[in-house]
């Protein structure tokens, strides 16, 4: 399957290079950047650290998709959008692990898959943490509202840009689902001073960033003389890399539409 990466030249783009390499069925068709950025030119391979590809890394989008099967994208919410139309046109699959969309531009995501693209989006792309929402919203069917409480605790490197972040928002709307709820009209992102108590039946979300964490995620569920933690900690950006390469590979025979890892890993039902 020929693999476009886009955002070659950042931590995550030089990852997916890597892993693209590496995975059976997967080859690196293009490497695609930002105008102006000092990548430009260089080869694909040598900035991943893995040695000549013969991939050099373009500004050029149209070049990059003629001929390519799929594109991977850890970006921006805009240049996904942007992106996920063009991919609608060359129906292309186009897995998603960007987050920090509102909910302009998850419309807009939706309408591309709708008109052609094979999309796979998630906050998250490992195993672990969609195995970890599963578990949460099983949890949190199981358990009343009116019994325990839910607050999603996620920590991540200090250059993060959005937060909660992807995963903490996946996490909390399986929690939602769990509830039977919608996760907009009960999320409480932000507590400061004299709050009151806490509202039955919110699900609470709190955001710690530094260092060089890859990051952690806990969903505590907090009863009367009880409480229930599940975790997941990423130590290794290759889980992610891994997970959206897997995507691709499964999506590459699917109709257009909008998938998650859910239905990549067969969690769905």
């Amino acid at each position: 399957m020929k693999l476009v990466v886009l955002g070659a030249a950042g931590r995550m783009g030089r990852t997916l290079v890597k892993v693209i390499c590496d995975t059976e069925g997967a080859s690196l068709h293009a490497a695609l950047e930002r105008d102006g950025s000092p990548a430009l030119g260089s080869d694909a391979g040598m900035l991943a650290g893995i040695g000549e590809l013969g991939v050099a890394v373009t500004g050029d989008i149209d070049a990059a998709l003629d001929g390519a099967d799929g594109v991977v994208d850890f970006t921006a919410p805009a240049v996904s959008v942007a992106i996920a139309r063009r991919a609608a046109e060359k129906g292309l699959v186009h897995v998603i692990g960007t987050t920090g969309f509102e909910t302009e531009a998850d419309t807009a995501i939706l309408a591309a898959a709708e008109t052609g693209a094979v999309i796979v989006k998630s906050g998250n792309m490992s195993l672990g943490v969609n195995l970890l929402a599963v578990l949460v919203e099983q949890a949190a069917r199981a358990l009343g509202a009116d019994a325990f409480d839910i607050e999603v605790l996620e920590m991540h490197h200090k250059h993060k840009v959005d937060a909660p972040s992807g995963t903490a928002l996946l996490l909390g709307e399986a929690a939602a689902r769990g509830r039977g709820v919608a996760l907009a009209d009960h999320s409480v992102r932000v507590r400061d001073g004299i709050t009151g108590p806490r509202e039955e039946g919110t699900i609470g979300f709190a955001t710690l960033r530094g260092g060089s964490v890859v990051g952690e995620h806990s969903v505590i569920l907090a009863g009367e003389g009880e409480r229930i933690e599940l975790s997941h900690a990423a130590g290794d950006r290759t889980i992610f890399a891994r997970g959206a390469i897997k995507a691709a590979l499964w999506a590459k025979e699917k109709p257009a539409g909008l998938y998650s890892m859910r239905d990549v890993l067969g969690l769905s039902g």
